[in-house]
């Protein structure tokens, strides 16, 4: 649990660096109509969480995700795959002889090398190598934010291993 909490302290710290990059980048869009993809409308511009999601839905429920619901499908399935990464990580973290937040600065690029795993084989990215060096380099350094704060956050929350009032079995 300690775990999911980090991932969503992580995925809320990833969340702004990416605005400041959108807004350093020319973008005008206030942070929560950003944030919670207030424009989001259709599929064919959806981020690629709404499209997993929709593939998802729509294979389990074998019925169209209409498009009024790709802005929920976008922000639900970022959070949850936030949370859920973050309590991947309070499951490794956790078994650890020591919590220490440097291990963040090695689960951010865990995370960021997923993506281009996972998305490409869905479709959903290009392979890496299509991508410029500047695209990846901001995009790893928001998931090095990610991975930073959720260890943070899980060493806070969890205390150093072996420390007083920490569960021994």
């Amino acid at each position: 649990m300690r775990g999911a909490v980090a991932g969503a302290a992580g995925t809320a710290a990833m969340d702004t660096a990416q605005y400041v990059q959108y807004r350093l980048g020319g973008g005008t869009e206030p942070f929560a109509a950003w944030e919670t993809s207030k424009s989001l409308d259709n599929w064919e511009s959806a981020p690629a969480p709404a499209k997993v999601a929709k593939r998802l839905i729509e294979g389990l429920t074998q019925r169209e995700l209409k498009a009024d619901k790709a802005r929920l499908a976008n922000n639900a399935t970022h959070w949850a795959t936030g949370i859920g990464w973050g309590a991947a990580y309070g499951v490794l973290a956790g078994s650890l002889p020591a919590r220490k937040v440097r291990y963040g600065l090695l689960w951010g690029p865990v995370v960021w090398a997923s993506s281009y795993v996972v998305l490409p084989a869905l479709g959903l990215y290009k392979p890496i190598w299509e991508y410029d060096a500047t695209t990846l380099a901001k995009d790893l350094g928001v998931h090095l934010v990610y991975g930073l704060t959720t260890a943070t956050a899980f060493r806070v929350l969890a205390g150093p291993a072996g420390s007083p009032g920490q569960d021994a079995h």
